[in-house]
């Protein structure tokens, strides 16, 4: 626990340091609004990359009508399982991967956590390493000229941002996206007006003319932005509702949450995939260099704004990851060696784009690990406890209820893994499982992964209650 008061008010202007581990966050520090989560969550999901992801599905053969329907109603799935995520966080106090200690056990919980807390540490330098050549492009447009020095010097501005807000905790993330966050939303309105009167729109124009091919798109697209875009924030989710007052309803959490990811995607989003529509084309530096013209300067903040909004997240999240699993550090400590790791790689990255590349493509393959995990996690909370769990017993290292390793969970999420692999269709080769290749490159990893480890341990966990209870009243019979 804090040994300051964490429930003193910012009376001073200053934000306070985050002294919280991963320990049940006190009734009394818990004063973040659910309009608070709102902008964190928008800041995470204002990033360049949707206007990539968004004109996928014009690349992929769909028409923009069907392009938007399908992000539209893909987010809505998905960004309504991240708002159940966070209700988690809300009820109980405790970051995400401890919650997860009710369904794996309390060893079990390590696999997931160690997975989590790599993936962040990559996804750092990932996403520091995607907006650079799109800040030099905008950079170059106005007369400034670096080479590499330059590039290595505006990624270690980010960097350095974006690690010291992580190093000073929830507090610093909160203030920053409550400030930062309304100044893009008006660079995105205004960028959105600009480009969309410079464009003309295509509504129906489409290459995937079969019924195969279309669904083929279909799903693509629903992994990329769609319905896989929400799940993908799921592992984090709790560690930032966890600060909501204590009574903030449960509906203000799961609405405030949902809509602050899926407002900024399906913007964004929609945005690429008009203009992909209108020829000009998936990539943001020509995007924002050809289209925005002078706005550039405004949009090139936004850009900017982007990784910093995503990788205080990510690495806040891996210390709590870290810690979750058993490392006795404190956390800024934990969070100043993830942002060490992290500029490794993003040095590697620039040093070798194609390497950069490939790493890239391998991170988003292996998110598929997900969906399992959260069908579990999800399951167990909301199914097989009724929304309730005992927080105490989550730190206790003997005699829990919840145990030491659930092996039902492991053998769950193994065999998810392996169904949510077999129709994955990736762009690592490795990564293209038997099942989408028969189908025709259609990928529904999410679904699949989802559904054979939720209900697996679903099953699994019934028939272990029953068994149990017989047993019971096998006893209670002998002793009578």
């Amino acid at each position: 626990m804090s040994t300051s008061d964490p429930a003193r008010a910012d009376v001073s202007g200053t934000t306070r340091f985050d002294e919280h581990g991963i320990e049940p966050i006190p009734p009394a520090a818990r004063d973040s609004t659910p309009w608070q989560q709102f902008w964190i969550w928008s800041g995470a999901n204002i990033a360049p990359i949707n206007w990539v992801l968004g004109a996928l599905g014009i690349t992929l053969g769909l028409s923009l009508l069907e392009t938007l329907a399908v992000i539209a109603v893909g987010n809505l799935v998905g960004c309504a399982v991240f708002g159940l995520f966070n209700v988690m966080g809300h009820r109980t106090g405790v970051n995400q991967m401890v919650l997860g200690r009710a369904s794996f056990g309390r060893r079990g919980a390590v696999v997931p956590g160690l997975v989590q807390g790599l993936l962040t540490m990559g996804w750092v330098g990932v996403n520091t390493w995607v907006v650079l050549d799109l800040v030099m492009a905008i950079l170059q447009r106005f007369g400034v000229e670096g080479g590499a020095g330059l590039k290595y010097g505006v990624a270690a501005i980010i960097m350095a941002v974006q690690l010291g807000l992580a190093l000073y905790g929830f507090y610093a993330i909160r203030t920053f996206e409550k400030y930062t966050v309304p100044i893009t939303v008006l660079i995105m309105v205004i960028m959105t007006v600009i480009a969309l009167s410079r464009t003309t729109l295509d509504w129906t124009a489409t290459t995937a003319v079969t019924p195969v091919s279309k669904v083929t798109a279909v799903t693509q697209l629903l992994t990329a932005i769609g319905i896989g875009w929400g799940i993908s924030w799921l592992p984090y989710s709790a560690d930032y509702s966890r600060f909501v007052r204590v009574r903030s309803s449960d509906r203000s959490v799961f609405w405030s949450t949902a809509l602050g990811t899926y407002v900024p995607t399906v913007w964004l989003a929609a945005l690429g995939a008009c203009l992909a529509s209108a020829g000009a084309g998936a990539d943001p530096s020509t995007l924002v260099t050809e289209v925005f013209g002078v706005m550039a300067l405004p949009v090139l903040l936004l850009i900017m704004h982007g990784p910093v909004a995503t990788n205080i997240l990510n690495l806040y999240s891996c210390s709590l990851a870290a810690l979750s699993i058993g490392v006795r550090v404190a956390r800024w400590k934990l969070t100043l060696v993830a942002g060490a790791a992290a500029s490794a790689v993003l040095v590697v990255f620039v040093q070798a784009d194609s390497f950069a590349h490939a790493f890239d493509n391998w991170m988003v393959s292996i998110l598929v690990w997900i969906s399992p995990w959260a069908s579990i996690v999800l399951v167990d909370f909301f199914v097989l406890r009724g929304g309730r769990m005992d927080v105490a017993s989550l730190y206790r290292d003997d005699a829990s209820p919840y145990g030491t390793v659930n092996r039902r969970a492991l053998v769950s999420l193994g065999l998810g893994l392996v169904a949510a692999w077999s129709w994955q269709f990736g762009l690592v080769p490795a990564t293209q499982g038997p099942i989408a290749r028969a189908l025709g490159g259609t990928d529904f990893s999410w679904l699949s992964g989802g559904l054979v480890a939720g209900g697996l341990y679903c099953l699994l966990s019934v028939r272990a209650r029953r068994a149990h209870a017989g047993l019971g009243v096998a006893r209670e019979g002998a002793l009578s």
